[in-house]
């Protein structure tokens, strides 16, 4: 990742003014900017909070207390920038070495195309959605169902949990990926995705289609 730390935008110092910050905001479409002194990170001041102030020649010193204290090691994982992003509502991060000093930052942009570009999300796959009950649900159960079906499992991610149930997003390599719904279905997985040709569905519909029949006679 380190290939993707940036340094285009210099840090602010607290004894910089206002009007110093608010042009960096008009140079630059970020929600951030960094401060730091000894090239030790204090924060990051927003935009929102920037752009509010109205005596422009005042320093920054003085709105000390609106930093937002968010950064990311330089050695942080694609997963672990995303999260940052998401909860801090940002999209430029600023990356720490290993002696905690301010090295530049990562823009949301750059770590979206690698984390797009990675065989998890370009390999010609299948997405399924299973949900289970959260007490009942087993990673190691979720891969021997799919390798034991001669699938081939690329990722999956708990993507929604509730107070009983988990749903988690699966991608999986299989030309038989009914099988692998079925079997999910023989342990009590709820299918949530749809899926063209979905055996399970395709046998209810059949049934419903000549249960009305029989009423209708």
């Amino acid at each position: 990742m380190n290939d993707y730390i940036l340094e285009e935008i210099k840090p602010l110092r607290l004894k910089d003014t206002v009007k110093s910050a608010q042009k960096v905001f008009k140079n630059y479409p970020i929600t951030h900017f960094p401060v730091i002194e000894d090239n030790k990170l204090l924060g990051s001041f927003a935009e929102d909070d920037i752009q509010t102030i109205e005596n422009r020649e005042e320093e920054l010193v003085g709105y000390a207390h609106l930093l937002n204290s968010f950064f990311a090691d330089e050695k942080a994982t694609v997963l672990e920038l995303l999260k940052i992003f998401a909860d801090n509502d940002t999209n430029i991060i600023p990356i720490l070495n290993e002696y905690k000093e301010y090295i530049g930052y990562f823009d949301l942009r750059d770590i979206l195309d690698v984390f797009s570009t990675s065989p998890f999300m370009i390999e010609e796959s299948e997405t399924l959605i299973i949900e289970k009950l959260r007490n009942d649900y087993s990673m190691s159960q979720v891969v021997q169902i799919v390798e034991s079906n001669g699938g081939k499992l690329l990722g999956l991610y708990i993507s929604e949990k509730k107070s009983d149930t988990i749903q988690v997003t699966i991608k999986v390599i299989s030309d038989e990926i009914n099988e692998i719904m079925q079997t999910f279905r023989r342990y009590d997985y709820k299918i949530i995705s749809m899926h063209e040709n979905d055996i399970y569905l395709e046998d209810l519909k059949n049934r419903s289609e000549y249960l009305q029949k029989y009423l209708e006679m």
